[in-house]
């Protein structure tokens, strides 16, 4: 029983070694800031390059038609 508490205590300090040398670790838990909301402009770039060859089609075929 007293090598479960040592092995424990070593990992918790060597758990807590790796977390101090770490850096800026940010143990906050999950974030809801407006900063999240940069990937709508990647999505919009995504669907005005999907219509490009939609209208491109589009113009062929009025062209074709004429």
């Amino acid at each position: 029983m007293w090598k479960l508490l040592v092995g424990f205590v070593v990992f918790a300090a060597l758990a807590l070694f790796i977390l101090s040398r770490g850096g800026d670790i940010d143990m906050g838990g999950e974030k809801h800031d407006v900063a999240a909301g940069h990937a709508e402009p990647a999505a919009s770039a995504a669907s005005a390059a999907a219509s490009a060859p939609e209208a491109a089609a589009s113009a062929a075929a009025s062209a074709a038609s004429n």
